[in-house]
């Protein structure tokens, strides 16, 4: 066989052991499709990759090589999947896609979404409702304004209150996140200064299920918020943001007012952005979705 018929798997440790070993469903089937196909699949950690090795590759969540290089990275949900040329979610092919709701089964898609709704959030969905207040759940390098956004987190917060002078604003910082002590100092200082803002560690489902809507830069809580039934502002670049009020597109005062208006089709925007959009691992079509998806970036299969 040809090393040109070679492809990596680079992958960190405990993912490639698992998939090494068949156990991974989405890598297993990928490998699968690979193999059929007269690859011949490896599996190593990411600190062997090297775009000057020949063959092809892939990477978990990583960035590819620019040429025969794909990432792989779940789709937010258990087993929904997107293959990549780039890392940049708000770069991939959905990203760029227009939601049509035109050839959508509604029925298809509202049992999808209910079906998703009770798998993942059952419970605070028994305690839906609004109770006043904006949830602005918070990633990380709150002081930077980085490539993919409109401001700093922390003058997202000051918009927020602007536009919401008599509205209580909850902001929630990521409880996986490492903050310095000057962001907690300016946190702490803008919380002393608004009496309307409140800080908050994690608590998403509760913060979920009682909020009128969602801001963030592009946290993924704001697509959990779609099976809430709660609109959301964004103030970053990411792939799920059809049917959400972007601050890069109508500005800041036009965001909030679309936000605080929406009424999107929510179960036919999950079906089209988990069910049409990605890969799900776990039908029997995946395969043939695989394939046909290693096909369209340019892969010999």
């Amino acid at each position: 066989m040809s090393s040109s018929q070679k492809v990596r798997f680079y992958l960190p440790e405990g993912l490639r052991q698992s998939a090494e070993a068949g156990e991974h469903n989405f890598l297993n089937k990928v490998a699968g499709v690979l193999r059929a196909s007269d690859f011949d699949v490896v599996f190593e950690p990411p600190n062997m990759a090297d775009p000057r090795r020949s063959g092809y590759s892939l990477f978990h969540m990583e960035r590819p090589f620019t040429q025969r290089s794909v990432t792989v990275r779940r789709n937010y949900f258990y087993p929904f999947w997107q293959i990549e040329r780039t890392h940049e979610r708000w770069n991939w092919d959905v990203a760029k896609a227009r939601f049509d709701t035109d050839g959508i089964d509604p029925d298809e898609a509202v049992r999808f979404y209910r079906f998703w709704q009770k798998r993942l959030y059952d419970a605070p969905l028994h305690n839906l409702g609004y109770d006043g207040f904006v949830y602005v759940p918070l990633q990380g390098k709150l002081l930077e304004k980085r490539s993919f956004q409109h401001c700093s987190p922390v003058e997202m917060i000051g918009h927020t209150l602007a536009q919401e002078p008599d509205r209580k604003v909850i902001a929630a910082l990521h409880p996986k996140e490492s903050y310095t002590e000057e962001e907690f100092a300016v946190l702490e200082r803008l919380e002393a200064e608004y009496s309307q803002l409140e800080l908050r560690m994690g608590d998403m489902e509760a913060l979920l299920s009682r909020c009128d809507y969602v801001v963030t830069q592009n946290s993924s809580v704001a697509f959990s918020g779609f099976f809430f039934g709660k609109p959301c502002v964004l103030f970053g670049l990411i792939d799920f943001h059809h049917i959400a009020a972007n601050v890069s597109l109508l500005g800041v005062a036009e965001a909030f007012d679309a936000a605080r208006a929406a009424a999107p089709e929510y179960a036919l925007y999950v079906w089209w952005f988990l069910q049409k959009m990605s890969i799900n691992a776990g039908r029997p079509e995946s395969e043939e979705r695989i394939r046909a998806r290693l096909l369209a970036l340019g892969w010999p299969l």
